[in-house]
């Protein structure tokens, strides 16, 4: 049974709750994590509609980048919109979970999908927030199981050192054991020492991939106990953080390169600010409400800067700095429904039990466009 703490974890594996702001509320908002999962819906906003759909698709839980419960609540009203769908997710027995910054910040997260729907190459973080530590992982295997394990390891993330991946360091030796009463080793015999060839593999992992390298070694170690070692390392680890900047493959107009976010963004129309035929070659990207970003976007050699909810006084600033601004709207954030759905159908072999993974198909925009 695959219960939602499973589907947690699983999902924290990639986007752990400390990458998120200190003012952000993510994690559990309502529910039980100890509640049996069959299917799973990913949306960008837990609304009425939203859980509505939900209800008729028998959703267990439901995984959402905007925190149903953002401020603090001191009632609810059944009455009040918010009170009437956490009414209805009791009712029905759906469990919210909300992945906010961390999804933004973490590496493959909402800022990459927008970076990679927009075109954008050669990209950095925009603000960093979070040094992830690295660590070394060390596992020792028989030689009968050692590519078995280094590219089960790979595979898992292990041993990426800028753009290699499958890095390890491999030394050959003896491992020698004892097996006592009640052990059912997979080689030797009880109460004799037994000596086998063996390898020490060394890998480098990042802090949030360690939960998940160890299931994934366990799960291909042939021993019934694993024998390794992790240590942290003072190398310095991946910088992640909020936005993205990045370079086009070619440069473009402002108003040609308008057409593409529009188009790759699948929005009806945006606000922009520059002179259209200004030639643009480096873009800097944060999704969600970026205004506070402006000028780090400029400093860091941004033409155009795209983000949301930009306010007159903000446009009119950048302007006269120089800087073009695409302003696409709040909700283009909903690229991570598609990308969210993409992880777990990916790991599903993680989890206790598969699980059905679906994505609200309803749009929560509020702005109609005419």
């Amino acid at each position: 049974m695959t219960t939602v703490k499973d589907v947690i974890r699983l999902f924290e594996n990639w986007v752990p709750k400390h990458y998120a702001e200190s003012w952000d509320n993510v994690g559990l908002q309502v529910g039980s994590e100890d509640q049996k999962v069959n299917k799973l819906m990913i949306t960008l906003d837990v609304i009425d509609t939203v859980v509505d759909e939900a209800i008729d698709k028998n959703v267990d839980l439901i995984i959402a980048h905007h925190p149903l419960l953002f401020k603090g609540l001191k009632h609810i009203d059944f009455q009040d919109p918010k009170g009437r769908v956490v009414k209805k997710l009791i009712q029905h027995n759906i469990t919210v979970y909300a992945a906010h910054t961390n999804l933004d910040v973490v590496e493959g997260g909402v800022n990459d999908m927008l970076s990679e729907r927009l075109e954008l190459t050669n990209t950095k973080v925009l603000v960093p927030t979070v040094e992830e530590p690295l660590f070394k992982f060390i596992v020792y295997v028989p030689q009968t199981h050692l590519n078995v394990m280094v590219n089960a390891l790979g595979d898992a993330g292990a041993g990426h050192i800028g753009n290699y991946s499958h890095c390890t360091f491999r030394v050959a030796g003896t491992g020698a054991f004892k097996p006592l009463e009640g052990t059912n080793p997979f080689l030797g015999r009880q109460d004799e020492i037994e000596e086998v060839n063996e390898y020490k593999v060394e890998t480098i992992i990042k802090k949030s991939q360690l939960s998940r390298i160890l299931q994934v070694a366990e799960k291909k170690h042939p021993y019934e106990e694993m024998a390794y070692d992790v240590i942290p390392l003072a190398n310095k680890g991946n910088q992640i953080g909020l936005g993205r900047i990045g370079k086009l493959s070619q440069p473009m107009k402002l108003a040609e390169y308008a057409e593409v976010v529009k188009r790759n963004l699948h929005i009806p129309a945006l606000r922009y600010v520059g002179n259209q035929n200004q030639i643009i070659k480096k873009v800097a990207i944060l999704g969600g409400s970026g205004k506070g970003y402006i000028d780090i976007a400029r400093y860091a050699g941004a033409e155009l800067y795209i983000t949301g909810d930009l306010t007159f006084h903000e446009a009119q600033d950048a302007e006269e700095a120089g800087l073009c601004l695409i302003d696409p709207g709040h909700h283009v954030e909903e690229v991570m429904k598609q990308g969210v759905k993409d992880y777990f159908l990916a790991n599903l072999d993680a989890l206790p039990e598969k699980i059905e993974v679906e994505i609200s198909r309803l749009s929560t925009d509020p702005f109609r466009y005419q």
